[in-house]
């Protein structure tokens, strides 16, 4: 066994026996911002909802029914939370894969309370049958209920207390139109830069109790292919291998050495970045590639590859997609230490 495996080993085993402490469990827990100001980055959109919450609490009244898109792990869910917080309300969370039959957003709706803030992810995976029952719901707070079926079905007409429903998507353009046209305010999340998710990096080592050193926080940014949630996560991957290893404090040759052991280099970029990148520059070299042969050389899913991985190798600027197919650009070549072959790939 190499001296990389017996390290991940040994980590594994340390991560997985101890029993974490109440105060641990909190902080975990607590990692996202409660408030506006406490959240970094997405300035333009917490300057938007200020106004927008400030205006309804000015007003007594409940917010406006919001929309918030973008790619995963940016912040939407702490948005939600922080909305109702922010508004003083109730907050009840569910997701639309979740809602497969219109009695359970019903049942949702009615067991509201005035006020709440009801965040639904995932919106764009609601089924048409349950859309036709949120419309009414948004647009004039009632519920429209069929009692019966046959010849003796009946509507009744349910009353519905006030309300805001917050709703996430990755994909804004398979919200259906009618839906998307009754959210009062539509907030577009975007990537962070380095500096924030240093900020973000340092605010969670606080939580966590990590001794961190700034210049540390910024490789781990530079790591975190601009999303909140994965410089989170490697934040805890550098805790645990600084723990196993022995280290009071993390700086740069800690960070870098514990990344390097999960197998993050320094584009941010992992073992299943890297094989698309190696197939792209080295079997499929000098010529275009479709998405479906590149899932079966990979051995992922062509709908994994085209959602969780290719738009940051896009951005990365590491791969481009002509009409022909996926191909690997020359930045893709340096980075892979290998010599780019240039036979007229357009």
């Amino acid at each position: 066994m190499s001296k990389r495996e017996l390290d991940l080993e040994r980590l594994q085993d340390h991560v997985a026996t101890p029993q974490a402490s109440d105060q641990e469990r909190r902080s975990e827990v607590s990692l996202r911002p409660q408030t506006l100001a406490d959240f970094v980055g997405q300035r333009d959109l917490v300057g938007h909802l200020e106004v927008v919450l400030g205006s309804a609490k000015a007003r007594h009244q409940s917010a406006d029914h919001l929309l918030f898109a973008g790619p995963p792990g940016l912040g939407k869910t702490s948005l939600a939370s922080i909305v109702a917080a922010e508004m003083g309300s109730g907050f009840r969370v569910t997701s639309g894969p979740v809602l497969s039959r219109p009695g359970d957003l019903a049942a949702l709706l009615t067991d509201l309370h005035d006020g709440d803030v009801l965040f639904i992810d995932e919106l764009h995976r609601l089924s048409r049958a349950v859309e036709e029952v949120l419309y009414p719901a948004m647009e004039d707070l009632r519920l429209d209920v069929m009692i019966g079926r046959g010849p003796s079905a009946r509507s009744i007409r349910l009353d519905l207390p006030n309300f805001t429903l917050v709703g996430a998507t990755t994909r804004t353009g398979l919200v259906a139109a009618p839906l998307r046209d009754r959210f009062g305010f539509i907030g577009q999340l975007d990537l962070y830069d380095v500096d924030e998710l240093t900020t973000i990096a340092k605010r969670t080592a606080g939580l966590l109790e990590v001794s961190l050193d700034p210049a540390a926080a910024g490789v781990i940014a530079s790591r975190s292919r601009g999303t909140p949630r994965i410089a989170n996560r490697l934040l805890r991957r550098v805790r645990d291998f600084a723990s196993v290893k022995g280290h009071d404090r993390v700086n740069v040759k800690v960070a870098t050495d514990a990344l390097a052991l999960f197998g993050v280099d320094e584009f941010g970029l992992d073992k299943i970045d890297r094989r698309i990148l190696t197939l792209l520059c080295e079997q499929f070299a000098a010529q275009p590639v479709g998405l479906t042969t590149l899932a079966h050389a990979c051995g992922e899913e062509a709908f994994t590859i085209e959602d969780a991985y290719e738009p940051y190798l896009l951005r990365a600027g590491l791969m481009i997609r002509t009409p022909r197919g996926r191909v690997a650009t020359e930045r893709a070549y340096e980075h892979l230490g290998l010599h780019q072959r240039h036979e007229g790939l357009f």
